[in-house]
């Protein structure tokens, strides 16, 4: 391996979740029914009304609305740390 390969790797952002099937069945059925997803990303949590799981830049992004302010976020899955479906 070069230099070069073995900053590219490192550099890669390594989600904590491993996403299997059925996580990812969680995520698409709470954007599909609106509910709320609670997640961690970065240290920070989020309590997010799921929209939907799309792709952005050839990334896998959940898109969330936070209920207070009616913004919508981009939570790019290999940046979640944690995640849970809360109603």
């Amino acid at each position: 391996m070069t230099a070069r390969s073995l900053l590219s790797i490192r550099d890669t952002p390594m989600s904590p979740v491993r996403w299997t099937a059925d996580r990812m069945d969680q995520l698409e059925h709470a954007a599909r029914n609106g509910h709320r997803v609670a997640l961690n990303r970065r240290g920070t949590e989020y309590i997010v009304v799921a929209l939907r799981v799309t792709s952005v830049d050839s990334h896998e992004v959940l898109i969330g609305r936070l209920p207070m302010t009616g913004e919508d976020l981009e939570f790019r899955l290999d940046q979640i740390d944690s995640f849970q479906v809360v109603g």
